[in-house]
């Protein structure tokens, strides 16, 4: 007999171990869980606060971007080009842009950071008068501002279409005296917000 009240006063410990064991775990999981829970409530919250400050940024940026087109006073900081033949080369904005202030508007394509070219910034920079500018509205809320560039190095119709909310826009540069279209995609920004490097006009 007391070897059997023995043997059952172990396994009834051991039972309690074990369920003390398994408590501990279970107690330890859920804590894992419920810290899980918290990161992710905390980093939707982070992530939703992100997205409205970006789209408020977003907001802000396209705002003032369009009271520069209306006004005739920005620059496209042109990110990509894309020429007639379908290359496509993603430059430095600081060097590829249109800009317009007042009646005057530079275009500068300079795709090679490794040539000087012409304009002495790797490529080519030209400027005129504009003539015949007219800003359109469509139903969406996308913005065309198009223009007539008449000077020394250039005359072309140049048409720059602005999205809505957003201060993303993209550009087509049409010579008159030949075929060489040539687009730009990339922000616009107030003609005072702008650090372009413009180079030797031709």
């Amino acid at each position: 007999m007391t070897v059997i009240v023995a043997g059952l006063s172990a396994i009834a410990h051991d039972a309690h171990a074990q369920n003390s064991y398994d408590n501990a775990r279970a107690t330890r999981r859920q804590d894992r869980i419920d810290a899980w829970h918290k990161d992710m409530a905390e980093f939707r919250a982070r992530s939703a606060e992100d997205r409205r400050m970006n789209e408020l940024a977003d907001s802000i940026a396209s705002i003032q971007a369009r009271a520069a087109l209306a006004n005739q006073d920005f620059v496209l900081e042109a990110d990509n080009v894309t020429f007639k033949n379908g290359m496509t080369a993603y430059v430095n904005s600081n060097t590829n842009f249109i800009s317009v202030k007042g009646n005057r508007a530079v275009v500068q394509i300079s795709p090679s950071n490794f040539a000087s070219g012409p304009n002495g910034v790797g490529g080519v920079t030209v400027d005129g008068m504009i003539t015949g500018q007219k800003v359109m509205t469509d139903s969406k809320g996308r913005i065309t501002f198009s223009m007539n560039v008449m000077g020394i190095g250039i005359n072309a119709q140049v048409e720059i279409y602005m999205y809505p909310n957003s201060n993303r826009a993209s550009a087509t540069v049409y010579p008159n005296f030949n075929s060489n279209t040539v687009w730009l995609d990339g922000t616009i920004v107030p003609y005072e917000s702008s650090d372009v490097i413009e180079g030797s006009s031709l």
